[in-house]
């Protein structure tokens, strides 16, 4: 059994109808059928037939990516989808050979079909180690170190992961120095602003945005952590309603009911959603209904936050989340 990385097209396009339909899928639709194609270098042949422009190292690169794809990856394998919708992984289990979807919407004939065992485990449920190979710069690629297999196994099946070895350290750099940055600080306020000092930094970041705020003491707060509205006295539009959960599990679609059945009783006419560990697929769904009455802030959209506002929030603040911006040069996939 082995643990691969397939990604849903650069921005995420793909992920839904691959979370949705149960399929693994990759890019180059102009690529065609590839059921017949036995090798690799039959594969290469065609590949630099439909794309005679690519640099010969893009070829040999991606000629790999669609080989293993193709080929390499074996039924009962582990497949991690990193989503770019929320700050969360799928995983799932490749349940059969590959299979070219010739009338599918493009980006998803060439597919591989998975059974998805988590659609939103949380970034933050993952080592360093395995957050660290999951963001390689490629669209297939193969996590083997650190016994990524054993430790995906045991946090899919709900039992405490093995620690990684020698700590997670082989002394190769991230291969994503973006993603690799967001989880060191994603981690930070992780382990630094938990409970209510989640919804104090919440606070701030709105105060940030304009709104005057009102934060509810810790304890019972009734459904609501947070009263926001714009204007010198807070009483201009938009007025929202904020629940802020701290915990690492994705959230049901209880709190958002919860929080929509109090807009009325505090004058809101929006409220906002905030959940550290993210939201259950049935959650997301039922939000998109309410899309002009509620907003969902996951990890990455408060990390979004912070990094926006970075420099307004307050200096007690900034020394608890010290942060510098910083220049690098992006690496051809």
């Amino acid at each position: 059994m082995t643990m691969w990385l397939v990604r849903a097209g650069k921005t995420g396009q793909q992920e839904d109808v691959a979370l949705d339909k149960g399929l693994a899928v990759i890019g180059w639709e102009d690529l065609p059928d590839l059921s017949d194609v036995h090798s690799r270098e039959e594969l290469e042949e065609l590949y630099r037939k439909v794309y005679p422009d690519d640099k010969p190292k893009a070829v040999t690169n991606r000629v790999a990516q669609i080989w293993a794809f193709r080929s390499r990856i074996q039924v009962d394998d582990l497949v991690a989808l990193p989503l770019k919708k929320q700050s969360a992984i799928a995983i799932g289990r490749i349940t059969g050979p590959y299979k070219y979807q010739a009338k599918a919407l493009e980006g998803v004939r060439h597919t591989r079909p998975v059974k998805w065992i988590r659609k939103d485990l949380p970034r933050t449920a993952l080592d360093q180690d395995l957050l660290y190979s999951l963001g390689a710069f490629m669209t297939v690629c193969q996590i083997q170190r650190n016994q990524a297999e054993e430790r995906i196994e045991k946090i899919i099946e709900g039992e405490p992961p093995p620690p990684p070895p020698n700590g997670g350290d082989d002394g190769e750099p991230p291969p994503n120095l973006e993603e690799f940055a967001r989880d060191q600080i994603r981690n930070h306020i992780g382990q630094g602003f938990k409970g209510h000092e989640l919804a104090r930094l919440v606070t701030e970041l709105l105060k940030a945005q304009g709104y005057r705020t009102e934060m509810a003491p810790p304890g019972a707060d009734g459904g609501v952590d947070v009263i926001a509205g714009k204007g010198p006295l807070g009483f201009d539009p938009p007025r929202l309603c904020v629940q802020v959960k701290s915990s690492e599990q994705p959230v049901d679609v209880k709190p958002l009911r919860e929080l929509r059945g109090v807009l009325q009783s505090f004058g809101a006419s929006q409220g906002l959603l905030v959940s550290w560990g993210g939201f259950k697929q049935s959650t997301l769904r039922e939000a998109r209904s309410h899309y002009f009455e509620v907003r969902l802030w996951d990890a990455d959209d408060l990390l979004d936050a912070v990094l926006q506002q970075y420099n307004q929030l307050p200096e007690e603040l900034q020394t608890e989340l010290p942060l510098k911006r910083i220049w690098t040069l992006v690496p051809e996939e």
